[in-house]
């Protein structure tokens, strides 16, 4: 095997992180000797062992002389569990590859100072763009506090999200709507507008065994939730925030008996202030939110510039209908020049349906 393999190798093992994780990075770790892997491992929960630890922790022989392969720079800071850099020292590893920099200012270059320091030999940007595509969540949360939004929505070939009757179950095949419950797992946080949470009456929640369930954010700027909702009935098990413009006292309490946050966040006009609401969700440690926000809400996250990347969900039907609904609503612009520009990733088939992925605000 070459050194491509092993660093792949490493990518394929940190992706299995995916939900666990937040707020910490993706990171997978390969050591190899003589030709043969040794140790592998990757970064499984937040709280729990880094992945060049684990990877060390499962050596079949001593590492002395091995070289790692590791797809973040290696930690040299005390945090929840000790630095990665130390325990690769102090285990005699010769060669450290690293695919990724870490722009954590904590590390950001004192990891790889430190191995060379201690006469490793550091290679790094090995596989770097590849790397790099595991952590644009990490990335952005660190550098910003503010969480990273992935805006996804389900639209037929004539971009309609429902019916003129308001009717979306269901637009896309049931493979899509698998997919899905992946994607709310691997985000931390899920929003939705009050509107949505009205007309659909949503749970918002994963529903495959196994998967953890984002945090539930409801923008709803005159506190409107139903007690009866499923939002509401399941907000002990499932912790939902909801962020309004204002909060009469006698409702707010009656919400936040059902075990629902409630935040106090208008921007002057009557509608919750989204700069503000990101701001809290990023103190709050919530470093990534899937919009599943409904028109209205949508266009406004998008034209304030808070959504980095797009997954649309497109099914092969056509509804029609001028009331019909579609992905992004407001005013729109007036111009096609002042579109909100987007850049293409890649389209994935899903079953009868086409994902399409966007790269936004770049």
């Amino acid at each position: 095997m070459r050194d491509q393999d092993y660093m792949r190798r490493a990518i394929a093992l940190a992706k299995r992180g995916r939900g666990w994780t937040s707020p910490n990075p993706l990171v997978g770790a390969v050591i190899v000797k003589d030709g043969r892997i040794i140790g592998e491992g990757f970064h499984e929960r937040y709280g729990q062992p880094h992945a060049e630890r684990n990877a060390i922790a499962s050596l079949t022989e001593s590492a002395q002389g091995a070289t790692i392969y590791v797809t973040l720079e290696p930690c040299c800071h005390y945090g929840r569990t000790p630095p990665c850099t130390e325990a690769i020292i102090a285990n005699g590893i010769a060669r450290v590859v690293i695919g990724s920099r870490d722009p954590n200012p904590k590390v950001a270059g004192r990891g790889v100072a430190l191995l060379r320091e201690a006469g490793i030999a550091v290679e790094e940007d090995f596989l770097r763009s590849e790397c790099d595509r595991l952590n644009p969540v990490f990335f952005h949360y660190i550098t910003t506090h503010t969480p990273y939004v992935v805006l996804k929505y389900a639209m037929t070939a004539d971009g309609k999200i429902a019916t003129r009757t308001g009717a979306s179950k269901w637009i896309t095949g049931e493979e899509a709507r698998n997919m899905v419950q992946q994607l709310r797992h691997n985000y931390r946080g899920i929003m939705a507008g009050i509107g949505t949470v009205l007309s659909d009456d949503p749970m918002l929640n994963v529903r495959f065994p196994g998967g953890r369930s984002p945090v539930r954010i409801i923008c709803d700027s005159r506190l409107r939730l139903p007690a009866d909702s499923a939002i509401a009935k399941s907000a002990h098990e499932y912790e939902t925030i909801v962020a309004c413009a204002r909060a009469e006292p006698a409702r707010r309490k009656a919400l936040e008996s059902l075990g629902i946050q409630v935040y106090e966040l208008g921007n002057g006009q009557g509608r919750v202030d989204l700069g503000k609401l990101m701001q809290v969700l990023g103190e709050r440690k919530i470093d990534s939110v899937l919009l599943e926000g409904g028109g209205t809400l949508n266009d406004s996250m998008l034209r304030l510039g808070y959504v980095h990347e797009v997954k649309a969900f497109v099914a092969p039907k056509l509804f029609g209908g001028e009331g019909a609904k579609t992905p992004v609503e407001g005013s729109g612009v007036e111009l096609p020049q002042q579109a909100v520009k987007l850049v293409m990733e890649r389209v994935t088939p899903v079953g009868e349906d086409l994902l399409i992925e966007y790269k936004a605000g770049v």
